[in-house]
Parts: C-alpha cells; sequence; structure tokens
C-alpha cells in the first residue's frame, strides 16, 4: 500500500521528464489532425451535393470537437519532451497541468457524449422514422451539442472549486482526474460519477449501434425477397442502396468495437482503483488515459474509410451502356419506334 502512494505521488510532483518517446505522441498528433481535416473535406463535399442534414451536423461537430483536442494537447505533450520538463516542471503554479487536464475530461465527455447522440439519431432514422420526421430537426442538433459543450464545461469546472482534483501521470506529460484509491470522500465521489457517466454513455451507444445493424440487416433481407423478381435493369439501383447501407454498417461496426476497446478501460481502472488492491496503479492509468486520447484519432478514420469504400463499390458496379439500351434511348428521343437493330452509334 505504501509503494502505490510513493509511486503516485512521485508522478504527481516529478519535474523531470525520466523516460517516454516523443515519436508515439507525434505520430498521434499527426494521426488526428490529418485524420480530421479528411474527414471533414469529405463532409463538406458530400454536403454539398445533398442539403445539410442533423447527422452531418451531429458528425462535424465531432470531427470538430476531436480536431480542437489534436490542437489543444497534443502540442503540449511534445513541448514537454523537447524541453525534458513535466507540466509540472514547466510550471510551478501548476496551471498548465490544470489546463491540460481540463482539456483532456472536457474533450472525452464532449466527444463520447456527441458519438452517443449520433448513435441516437441512427437509430430513430432507421428504426423509427415517422418520430425522426416529427420531432428531430437541425436546430435541434445544434441545441444539443450546445448542451453538450456546456454540461461537460460545467463538470469539468468543479476540480477549481474543490470538487475532484487534477494531477500529473508519468511520465509527466499527461494530467487528467485523480483515480487513485488515496483520496477520500468528495474526490471519489466526483471520479465515480465521471466513470460512471462514461460507462453509461457507453452501454447506451453500443445497444443503439447493434439495434441500427439489427434494422439494417433486416431491411436488407425484406427489399431482397420483395425484389427478386424483378429485372436485370433494377440491379444498378439495388447496388446502390447497397453502398449505402454499407456505408451506414461498416462505421457503425466499428465505431462500437473501438468505442469499448478505448473507453471501458478507464472506467475499468477507476472502479478497480476504488479497492486499493494493486501496489502499483500509474502505468496502468497511463494505458488506459492513452487509449482514450485513441479515441478521438480513431474517430474520423471511421468516417473517411465507409466513403473510399463506397466510392469503389460504385465505380465497380457502375453499370455498361448497350447497344440494345443506346437503341431505345434514341428512338425514345428522335420519337420513333425503338431501333434494336442499332449496334453502334452513329458516327
Amino acid at each position: 500500500m505504501a509503494n502505490s502512494l510513493s509511486n503516485n505521488s512521485k508522478c504527481h510532483v516529478m519535474v523531470d521528464v525520466e523516460f517516454g518517446q516523443p515519436i508515439p505522441s507525434a505520430l498521434m498528433f499527426a494521426a488526428g489532425v490529418v485524420g480530421n481535416i479528411v474527414a471533414l473535406v469529405l463532409l463538406e463535399v458530400r454536403r454539398r451535393r445533398t442539403s445539410p442534414s442533423l447527422y452531418h451536423i451531429l458528425v462535424t461537430a465531432l470531427l470538430m470537437t476531436d480536431l480542437l483536442g489534436s490542437f489543444s494537447v497534443s502540442p503540449v505533450v511534445l513541448t514537454a519532451y523537447a524541453r525534458g520538463k513535466t507540466l509540472v516542471g514547466m510550471n510551478a503554479g501548476e496551471e498548465l497541468c490544470a489546463y491540460f487536464g481540463f482539456s483532456m475530461t472536457f474533450l472525452s465527455l464532449s466527444t463520447l457524449s456527441i458519438v452517443s447522440v449520433i448513435a441516437l439519431e441512427r437509430y430513430l432514422s432507421i428504426g423509427r422514422p415517422y418520430f425522426y420526421e416529427r420531432h428531430l430537426s437541425k436546430l435541434r442538433g445544434y441545441i444539443t451539442v450546445a448542451l453538450i459543450y456546456l454540461g461537460s464545461i460545467l463538470f469539468c469546472v468543479a476540480p477549481f472549486l474543490g470538487f475532484g482534483a487534477y494531477v500529473q501521470y508519468c511520465p509527466g506529460t499527461w494530467c487528467f482526474l485523480e483515480m487513485s484509491h488515496k483520496k477520500e470522500g468528495k474526490d471519489q465521489v466526483y471520479i465515480g460519477l465521471y466513470a460512471s457517466f462514461i460507462l453509461i454513455v457507453i452501454t447506451s451507444t453500443v445497444v443503439c449501434n447493434i439495434a441500427v445493424i439489427f434494422h439494417l440487416v433486416m431491411m436488407q433481407r425484406k427489399r431482397k425477397a420483395r425484389r427478386s423478381g424483378e429485372y436485370a435493369r433494377s440491379r444498378y439501383r439495388r447496388s446502390l442502396s447497397m453502398s449505402e447501407e454499407v456505408e451506414h454498417l461498416l462505421p457503425l461496426a466499428i465505431i462500437t468495437v473501438v468505442f469499448i476497446c478505448c473507453t471501458f478501460p478507464l472506467v475499468f481502472r477507476v472502479y478497480i482503483n476504488f479497492t486499493g488492491s494493486h501496489t502499483d496503479t500509474s502505468h496502468d492509468d497511463l494505458v488506459a488515459l492513452r487509449l482514450l486520447s485513441f479515441h478521438s484519432i480513431i474517430n474520423p478514420w471511421v468516417f473517411i474509410i465507409p466513403s473510399i469504400v463506397r466510392i469503389i463499390w460504385r465505380k465497380s458496379r457502375k453499370p455498361q451502356k448497350t447497344s440494345m439500351i443506346w437503341g431505345k434511348t434514341h428512338a425514345s428521343v428522335t420519337g420513333g419506334e425503338p431501333c434494336c437493330a442499332v449496334t453502334e452509334p452513329p458516327k
């Protein structure tokens, strides 16, 4: 027990970065920035082709939040490695550590909340379309995002008022909420509320995504049964419909797996720390925090990959114009009878 306290206390107050490499942090920063920018560009291109929807608003808010996270915390980590000083060492008053902890907590709460709202929006649009059309709108999407930001800010301000605490974690380039079991009373209540909220968000997101996947699979089965007797000329329309479903299914399936893998370890660490049964928690806590940060880096690529798959799908399924079809089209334009004998267009 004493060893645990001493190790955690050392990480909290150390002023020099004694281990760790900046390369992983630099790669994470680059991947986060490039991924979010590319995803925002693709989203904007698609928005110009179709009218903006509630889904686009929520996804844009998610990508912008992730991009904000990359620019607000990653440069601090790289600076700490470059100077060889921890966040506490670079600022004696620990304001930098508090800023980093606030940013990490705010970004985790807002990002995970928006992901959960996107999952709910997809479920209502596919599983409850009548309710979706009557009660949901783009304005309510903007209001929801604003409320998420406001709620996250209010929660993250609490440590500055003595309810919870932001502390430094090894190797001194991270600051986050105090998760150690050594804290008593209101500090444990605060981190417990944080972990419980994340657990609720995880559960609701997974349930909604699984429900959406189930509805899409059932819709595809019904469509195949209903169209089994149609002519071959409708195959292209079916392929487009299938590509749209794949575009929804693929990101939902990936998001569900990534969401669980990146967020649940942190919740698990908080509850394990409550028991105080482990002697050294600094390494495991750091792994959980890094997994949480990976979530915002992977998010944009989840939306980029399906867009690329959709383009490839459409290109590979594009129908070829035959001479028979050209002859019918030509006849319909000229006002004559279908000329099926035409084998080549006139030169």
